[in-house]
């Protein structure tokens, strides 16, 4: 099963999300099959906090990948954020 998931990266106490399509028996950090977005959950000021591939993210929704309930959460936030 493919899924749409966060990978953490940054450093201790300074979290940053790539938003990642992966096979779901991968690491939570491992390989993934492609990115198609990014969370920075610190971001002040003009720092861009939240990026998703709208395009991306329908076609693999489209072929059947399961996201998260956080990047569900995210892909509301942003479609508000859009509109």
């Amino acid at each position: 099963m493919v899924v749409i998931r966060l990978a953490r990266g940054g450093a201790k106490a300074r979290p940053f999300f790539n938003i990642v399509v992966a096979d779901k028996r991968t690491r939570r950090d491992g390989r993934f099959i492609e990115r198609i977005g990014f969370y920075n959950p610190i971001a002040t000021g003009a720092e861009e906090g939240l990026r998703i591939a709208q395009d991306r993210l329908s076609y693999w929704k489209g072929v059947g990948a399961q996201a998260s309930p956080t990047v569900e959460r995210l892909i509301s936030q942003a479609a508000k954020k859009a509109a």
